[in-house]
């Protein structure tokens, strides 16, 4: 039942942003599914009359809505997403590693107060260190997939490291 995952899929579900959509790892296509909130929500209060005014290209979401209520955990199981990644203790741990101490305390004020992942990433790429960050953070968003996929039982296919 348990089909391999692709890493980039995980990083994919990690890196997406939307308040929108749930994202779900299916162990039995190897998949990571999207459903929208309002999708999930209609089936789970089996709410017919909502779904039944959906356009074509969302049956399949209320297919897997419809899955995922039914399941008992065995099948699905939340993807991996952003909130669980604290991207900003990779941002101090990514400054502990910059040796120029000026560059370092540059980027220490960036990440105070408002707009701190705007501010970081205006000054490392000031500073040079932009293209540096996104390799460390591609690097971390890697590890964090694996550990996520091994923490889950979830067998997994390291597409990145083949298009290297």
């Amino acid at each position: 039942m348990n089909q391999p995952a692709k890493l980039s899929d995980l990083i994919e579900a990690l890196e997406f942003d939307s308040s929108m959509h749930i994202m779900y790892f299916d162990r039995q296509t190897g998949r990571v599914v999207s459903v929208d909130r309002d999708v999930m929500s209609g089936v789970e209060e089996g709410d017919e009359e909502q779904l039944q005014g959906l356009p074509d290209w969302q049956k399949e979401e209320v297919e897997i809505a419809q899955a995922v209520c039914d399941d008992n955990g065995e099948r699905f199981i939340s993807a991996p997403d952003k909130f669980e990644f604290h991207e900003y203790r990779h941002m101090e741990r990514f400054i502990e590693t910059v040796e120029n101490e000026k560059a370092a305390e540059a980027l220490w004020r960036a990440i105070r107060g408002r707009g701190a992942f705007r501010y970081f990433k205006d000054t490392a790429e000031r500073l040079g260190l932009l293209e540096r960050w996104f390799r460390y953070r591609d690097e971390a968003m890697k590890e964090f997939v694996i550990v996520w996929a091994e923490a889950n039982n979830v067998p997994f296919d390291d597409d990145l490291t083949r298009r290297s």
